[in-house]
């Protein structure tokens, strides 16, 4: 099966121009692409800060895509195989606002609410965001930059919180475990 065949298999119909633009980036053998790869890392910084990096085995324009179009992140950011995301709203602009909605399908679910300060296409967002589990969390500002690297992709977080406290709260959640689920999904899509 080609790799348009598979993408279009992951994504249905409708998503045509998104898989087409993703192919683009998977030019890589598969032997490349599990060399380009890694697992997220996740460290403090300072009292503050919390940085992320993940290496991806696809251009930063399929990555940074897979961060902007809301088609495209509900297929990926929902951590377990059991949660999904009914709602994905990214207007991935200046001033657009974000909400993405989690549900185990149990009853159980979080969500999360942003707005987007910058966009540098292919290279850098920026954004406030805040998680309600369901109590709100501080706003936090996060900064993400997507390089080429090799075949592939090197994408490096940094999230600013308030204060210390708010950053070890955030910490305590096991996000790093939530992420790297994402992440390895986010892998086979592009």
């Amino acid at each position: 099966m080609s790799k348009h065949s598979e993408m279009m298999k992951m994504f249905g119909q409708d998503d045509e121009d998104a898989i087409e633009a993703l192919a683009a980036g998977w030019n890589e053998t598969q032997e490349a692409k599990i060399e380009t790869m890694s697992k997220v890392t996740v460290k403090a910084e300072g009292d503050r800060h919390v940085v992320v990096v993940r290496r991806f085995a696809a251009s930063p324009e399929a990555v940074y895509r897979a961060h902007t179009e809301p088609k495209l992140i509900q297929r990926w950011l929902v951590g377990s195989d059991d949660w999904s995301m009914p709602v994905c709203i990214c207007e991935a602009r200046s001033g657009g606002k974000i909400r993405y909605e989690w549900t185990d399908g149990k009853g159980g679910g979080f969500y999360q609410t942003g707005q987007f300060i910058a966009l540098e296409p292919f290279s850098r967002i920026v954004h406030v965001e805040r998680m309600y589990w369901p109590d709100p969390t501080p706003e936090y500002q996060v900064e993400t930059r997507f390089e080429a690297a090799g075949a592939g992709t090197l994408m490096t977080m940094r999230m600013a919180f308030p204060d210390a406290a708010a950053r070890t709260a955030m910490l305590a959640t096991g996000m790093e475990h939530g992420m790297e689920a994402g992440y390895v999904r986010l892998d086979v899509m592009i």
